[in-house]
C-alpha cells in the first residue's frame, strides 16, 4: 500500500526537525525574480505610502486580497514549502493589513504551507559608519553593549511571540555575522556579545513550538559550534563563496541541525550551466543524506540573476528531490 504523500509544510517541518521527508523541500528567504517569472512584482506599487494612504478601507481590503492571491500563486507555482512573508506591516501583529493578509493566505492554502518572517534581535555586522563606534563600545563599555543586546533580544522575543500568534509558522533569524574571511567578531567576542542572546531567541521560539532558521552569509566555520549551541532548527545559507562546504558541515553538525542552502549564487550569476548543475547536484547529494536538508540558494534569487539559472536549479531539485 502506497504511503500518502506529505504536504509541503509536513516536508519542511520534518526536515527542520532533522527527519527524512518523502521529498526534499525547498524555499528561499526572498524571491526577487517575480517580474521575470510571473510578469509582476509580488507586492504591488499601490502599497507605497503615498499611494496606499489615499485608498478607502474597501479599496485596501481589495488590494490586500489581490496581493495574497499573487503571493500564493507565486509560491505555490515555485512549490515553496515555506512562503517568505515580506508584506507591508507584517512586523506589526496587530495591524489590520497583516491580520487580513494572513487570513486571506490561510483561506487559500490552509496549513499545507508554512509562513515565515524575520525574527532576529542580535547584533549584525555594523555598516561602515557604525563599525568604529561598535568597536569602541566593546572596549569602553562592554556591559552597556551587553545590556543593549539583552534589550534587543527581549524585544525580538516579544515580537516573535505576537507575530507567531498572528500567523507566522517559522522565524528567519537574519542578522549577518560573517565576511568571506570569517565572523566580524572573534569567536571569544562572539560568545560574549551574540551567542547568549541568539540562544535566548531560539529557546523562546522552541518553547512556543516555532522553528527557527538562522541565516548568515560568509565563513561561519570559526563560530559554527556556537551557532549550533544556540539550537536553531536550521542553518542558512552555508555560503560556498566563503568556502563553506555542505559536505563538511553535514559531517560536523548534520545530526544536530537542519541545513539549508549552499547552491552557489556566484555561479548562478556568472558561471556556466554545467557549473550551476554541478553545484545543485552536489548540495542535493550531500545535503539530503540522512534527512535534515532544505534545498535553496546560498543567498536569494536576486534581481539581475539570469532567471533561466534559477529555473535550472529548480529542475535539478525536481529531478533529485525524492528520497528512495
Amino acid at each position: 500500500m502506497a504511503t500518502k504523500a506529505m504536504t509541503p509544510a509536513e516536508r519542511a517541518l520534518t526536515a527542520l526537525n532533522g527527519g527524512i521527508p518523502d521529498e526534499v523541500p525547498t524555499f528561499e528567504l526572498e524571491f526577487q525574480l517575480a517580474p521575470e517569472f510571473f510578469g509582476r512584482e509580488i507586492i504591488p506599487p499601490d502599497f507605497a505610502p503615498e499611494n496606499y494612504s489615499k485608498l478607502s478601507l474597501l479599496e485596501k481590503e481589495k488590494l490586500i486580497d489581490e496581493t495574497a492571491e499573487i503571493f500564493v500563486h507565486v509560491y505555490t507555482e515555485l512549490d515553496y514549502a515555506i512562503m517568505p512573508a515580506y508584506f507591508p506591516g507584517w512586523g506589526n501583529p496587530d495591524s489590520f493589513e497583516w491580520k487580513t493578509f494572513v487570513k486571506r493566505i490561510r483561506e487559500r492554502v490552509g496549513n499545507t504551507r508554512l509562513l515565515g518572517g524575520h525574527g532576529d534581535g542580535t547584533f549584525a555586522i555594523p555598516d561602515g559608519n557604525q563599525m568604529y563606534d561598535f568597536a569602541y563600545r566593546i572596549a569602553d563599555d562592554p556591559e552597556g553593549l551587553k545590556a543593549e543586546a539583552q534589550r534587543m533580544a527581549d524585544r525580538a522575543i516579544e515580537m516573535n511571540k505576537r507575530n507567531c500568534e498572528a500567523g507566522l509558522d517559522v522565524l528567519f533569524l537574519c542578522s549577518d555575522y560573517c565576511y568571506n574571511s570569517g565572523p566580524f567578531l572573534s569567536p571569544e567576542m562572539f560568545r560574549e556579545f551574540i551567542t547568549p542572546y541568539l540562544a535566548q531567541i531560539c529557546e523562546a521560539a522552541r518553547r512556543d513550538g516555532i522553528p527557527t532558521i538562522k541565516h548568515t552569509d560568509g565563513n561561519i566555520m570559526p563560530i559554527l559550534d556556537q551557532l549550533v549551541e544556540c539550537k536553531p532548527n536550521a542553518l542558512h545559507s552555508l555560503d560556498p563563496m566563503a568556502g563553506v562546504d555542505i559536505r563538511e558541515i553535514k559531517r560536523l553538525v548534520g545530526d544536530k541541525v537542519c541545513l539549508c542552502g549552499n547552491v552557489n549564487c556566484a555561479l548562478m550569476q556568472t558561471g556556466t550551466d554545467e557549473e550551476v548543475i554541478e553545484s545543485a547536484e552536489y548540495c542535493l547529494k550531500y545535503g539530503k543524506e540522512g534527512g535534515g536538508y532544505i534545498f535553496c540558494t546560498s543567498n536569494v534569487p536576486f534581481r539581475g540573476m539570469p532567471p533561466e539559472r534559477y529555473k535550472l536549479i529548480l529542475d535539478i531539485w525536481k529531478k533529485h528531490r525524492k528520497y528512495e
